[in-house]
């Protein structure tokens, strides 16, 4: 377990529920990774994720779907793609990433508490 955190720590992180609205291969990512494009809702608006996720996801799985991403991290560039957001997921035994979803249909840029 990680080092145990107060709700003020917790509370500054912005995580909220996005729809997949476009997904290709980065082609320059050392590990097989996908630049993600979520909108994020109004308030937030579309942000992009090169995201390692290639193990069970690509464009036809992906698109449309939704996610819960972490929106208020700076920008990093992962090899030549400008993340904007964490996208979430468990992480299997293997490192296969499994994303994390609302189980029913929810408004873009609905926070998680």
């Amino acid at each position: 377990m990680k080092e145990q955190i107060t709700y003020d720590i917790f509370d500054k992180v912005d995580i909220r529920v996005g729809t997949v609205i476009s997904v290709k291969k980065n082609e320059k990512a050392r590990k097989p990774s996908l630049v993600v494009q979520v909108d994020f809702g109004e308030k937030i608006g579309i942000k992009q994720s090169s995201a390692q996720i290639t193990h069970y996801y690509n464009e036809e799985n992906l698109k449309g779907k939704q996610v819960i991403g972490v929106c208020n991290f700076a920008e990093k560039n992962i090899a030549g793609v400008i993340s904007q957001v964490l996208i979430l997921g468990s992480i299997d035994k293997d490192g296969k990433v499994i994303l994390v979803h609302p189980s029913q249909k929810s408004e873009n840029g609905l926070p998680i508490a």
